[in-house]
């Protein structure tokens, strides 16, 4: 698969090489159009972002337009009774992501611009970026780039003469990894304390201080406008059908040059490695295992690694998932079982305690990883591990638990023998 061309980039500045302010980000094709944008009916938008197939970058892979049309739409006879806001998730706590941080640090007009037009598509003259509260250099960045936006005339009353008012809102979290959670993140901006709400509700009818709402991750926003600036084929060339555009790729862990990659969609897992990281450390043949989308993805074996397509409908096939895209390779000098148990560690420190499964079970299962990753335990209780995981899976109001169990099912699904081996050599 041949690599994105500049012309094929959403982010052409993520690697921090060019200018990172507006006159960089206009030189780089940034806010040209805007007011064709801001003066095109919301509907023709939506409908764009539909055909697109663009689906959510932040772990969910809902699809955008859908989303965005369950917004309610004024009409003559009847105005809308309360305001509209778009939220914009920027938490980013997911381990081994880091893609986000570096679009607020080096490409911040991205989001800017992708927040004026979603506010304008979505009918809201007010939106909201959450940003991790560790994320302080970035956040400061974007707080700048707003600044920069609003005297050019971008971010305010009456945006380049269209009619359209569009106020940016910037908020520093305080660290909780639950806040990530769409409605986490709402009672945590009304400031209350973040925990998931029950659905529905949903936030397009009763979100933001009541109002509708509509959250999305950076990146997706961010890649809004370009696919409304360009042809519909510019952005569906790539990837396949459900599938299509660029993605950005967190690459850690045992390969050669780790970084942060935009790629196209549904490129082979192996090629990504190769050809964007310099390869796995030791060389192929000494991949142990990688997990494809963050920590709470389940993770894949060398042989599925070697032939799987980076996408979302060729991961779950998988019995994984895309979810961020953050690709952490572990090669065999790696000890995996360590590894797995201290991300169970993190999901234990995490929970918000509002559901018991949660709150009891992610500690009971990390205790028993502990215990069984050094040897000590018995084979039944590898076997009570997995039963578990089963019984805390799908029983909470959010799906953190559903992360923080999918991790630990992979490893006994694939990795089973290294817990045998051990308990075997501890006994």
């Amino acid at each position: 698969m041949p690599k994105l061309t500049p012309q094929d980039l959403c982010f052409p500045n993520l690697n921090g090489a060019g200018d990172w302010g507006i006159q960089g980000y206009q030189k780089r094709g940034g806010y040209a159009g805007l007011k064709e944008l801001l003066t095109t009916p919301q509907a023709v938008h939506i409908q764009k972002l539909k055909d697109s197939a663009l689906r959510g970058r932040g772990g969910a892979g809902f699809p955008t337009g859908m989303k965005w049309s369950f917004m309610p739409q004024p009409t003559p006879e009847k105005p809308l009774s309360k305001p509209s806001y778009l939220v914009c998730n920027a938490d980013e706590g997911e381990p081994g992501t880091c893609k986000d941080r570096d679009i607020l640090r080096y490409d911040p007009h991205t989001l800017v611009e992708g927040m004026v037009v979603g506010c304008y598509v979505l009918n809201a003259k007010v939106g909201y970026i959450y940003v991790r509260g560790e994320y302080y250099d970035e956040s400061s960045r974007l707080v700048q780039a707003i600044e920069e936006a609003r005297k050019a005339g971008f971010v305010g009353k009456n945006i380049l003469g269209t009619g359209v008012d569009v106020e940016i809102h910037v908020h520093l979290g305080a660290g909780a990894y639950i806040c990530g959670e769409e409605t986490a993140l709402l009672e945590s901006l009304e400031g209350k304390k973040g925990q998931p709400r029950l659905k529905p509700p949903f936030p397009a009818g009763f979100g933001l201080y009541g109002c509708p709402t509509t959250i999305n991750n950076v990146e997706t926003i961010a890649q809004v406008v370009p696919i409304l600036k360009n042809p519909l084929e510019w952005w569906t060339r790539h990837g396949r059908p459900n599938n299509h555009g660029t993605k950005i790729f967190s690459i850690s862990g045992s390969v050669n040059k780790p970084g942060n990659v935009e790629a196209p969609m549904s490129i082979p897992l192996r090629e990504l490695i190769d050809d964007y990281c310099g390869g796995v450390i030791g060389g192929w043949e000494n991949l142990q295992a990688v997990i494809p989308g963050g920590s709470s993805t389940p993770m894949l074996n060398a042989e599925q690694a070697g032939r799987v397509l980076m996408d979302f409908d060729a991961l779950k096939a998988e019995g994984t998932g895309l979810g961020t895209a953050a690709v952490v390779v572990m090669n065999k000098q790696v000890d995996l079982l360590r590894v797995m148990t201290r991300i169970s560690a993190f999901y234990k420190h995490e929970s918000c305690g509002q559901c018991t499964p949660c709150r009891e079970g992610v500690g009971w299962v990390y205790r028993l990883m502990e215990r069984l990753s050094r040897g000590e335990g018995s084979l039944d209780e590898l076997d009570q591990l997995q039963a578990l995981t089963k019984k805390i899976e799908g029983r909470t109001i959010c799906a953190f638990a559903d992360g923080a169990m999918w991790p630990v099912q992979g490893t006994i699904k694939h990795f089973r023998g290294l817990f045998e081996e051990r308990i075997r050599a501890g006994g």
